[in-house]
């Protein structure tokens, strides 16, 4: 079972009070100084997002477990790779591993639209519920291998990536526009790369931002093991 916002006002003050402490102290204090950014932090209500037994580390500065072996990522991880797309508010963003569905909503207050992809299909179905209920109307999550992207929407301003892939996927890269920044974690099991990558006259531009270590990338551009025990679950 997962938490819901509280709409009591005790409620609503306690998590407004965690939510401005977790953007100053872990975002702000970091060096992450865009305002849309940090708007969309205090927006979204991290507590929503997480199951219910962990609610009281909703604000914490750490990753937290939200099922089938997957994370709500850090905060400032959120916040960090949210801010390397450089968004306006005019973009399609598509991301990879929509998992909770946070990261996805944070996206939804800096871009037009956001489609989210999610391969374990009860996440996905629950993300798909959480939406609906808090009222992201600009998001959309679809079920299907996040490792290929998703064509039907493409191309895309901007891609997110939220798990860790041995390589860059060529299909991602295919499906930005000219311009477009596509985020990924690069690595081995234990320990990755944010690289933010830009299309410039076709050619695939990259630069290295952040140590991390994410969750393993599920797909046939992902982790070969990662599939084969997904699949025999």
């Amino acid at each position: 079972m997962f938490g819901w916002p509280n709409k009591s006002s005790d409620a609503h003050d306690e998590f407004g009070f965690l939510r401005r402490s977790m953007v100053d102290r872990q975002i702000r204090h970091r060096g992450i100084y865009n305002e849309r950014v940090l708007s969309a932090m205090l927006a979204v209500p991290r507590h929503a997002f997480v199951p219910i037994e962990r609610i009281s580390d909703s604000y914490s500065d750490t990753p937290l477990p939200i099922g089938e072996g997957q994370t709500i990522s850090q905060p400032f991880m959120v916040a960090a790779m949210a801010g390397a797309l450089a968004l306006c508010g005019h973009e399609r963003v598509l991301e990879i591993g929509a998992g909770s569905g946070y990261q996805a909503a944070v996206l939804s207050f800096l871009a037009r639209e956001v489609i989210a992809i999610e391969a374990l299909l009860r996440l996905a179905a629950i993300a798909r519920e959480r939406m609906a209920r808090l009222g992201y109307a600009n998001v959309r999550i679809v079920e299907s291998d996040g490792s290929a992207g998703w064509l039907p929407d493409g191309p895309y301003d901007a891609i997110l990536v939220s798990a860790a892939a041995p390589s860059v996927p060529q299909p991602l890269i295919d499906q930005l526009r000219e311009g477009g920044r596509l985020v990924i974690p690069v690595g081995d099991a234990e320990s990755q790369q944010v690289l933010r990558i830009i299309k410039r006259g076709g050619e695939a531009v990259r630069d290295k931002l952040y140590h991390c270590r994410f969750v393993p990338l599920i797909g046939r551009h992902g982790w070969p093991e990662v599939i084969q025990k997904v699949s025999s679950e």
